[in-house]
């Protein structure tokens, strides 16, 4: 029975399939995309959704901006905290004074594989929340106030 026939259970075998072909190619940091997966198998973009579904769910792969799939490895450890949180452990983990400057969005972009709008946008929260200083155009910014750790501790 061919899976046109029976469709019932053929994402169960594709994703079988990429879990296989995850687990052979230790360099695979992307999952074929919706498009090439109902091309290679022959079935519908609803099929497809179901592998990456079934992929989720075990933790194999995780959705990334533009519709595209990332490999989890085990044992790797993924950040999930809202990009403004992480923006401000940067201040931390860069050891930044009061006074010191920021890395520039361009910098930060590279650093955390968003785009640089994405960025800015995260930055101006930190901007309203008094750590940064105002970024314009040739001017970096600068950190104004270090970020309270004890964030759930406030009266």
């Amino acid at each position: 029975m061919s899976q046109q026939a029976s469709p019932r259970g053929t994402f169960l075998k594709i994703a079988d399939i990429v879990k296989a072909r995850i687990a052979a190619d230790e360099d695979m940091t992307e999952l074929p995309s919706a498009a090439e997966l109902m091309r290679d198998h022959g079935v519908s973009r609803g099929v497809a959704l179901r592998v990456f579904g079934v992929l989720q769910k075990e933790g194999l792969a995780e959705p990334v901006p533009g519709g595209r799939w990332r490999v989890i490895r085990r044992g790797e450890s993924i950040d999930r905290r809202p990009l403004a949180e992480r923006l401000t452990g940067v201040i931390a983990d860069d050891e930044l004074s009061v006074g010191a400057a920021f890395p520039s969005a361009a910098t930060l972009s590279a650093r955390f594989g968003v785009s640089r709008p994405t960025i800015s946008k995260a930055l101006d929260k930190l901007q309203v929340a008094g750590l940064l200083s105002e970024g314009k155009q040739g001017k970096q910014r600068t950190v104004l106030a270090l970020p309270n750790r004890e964030e759930g501790s406030k009266p």
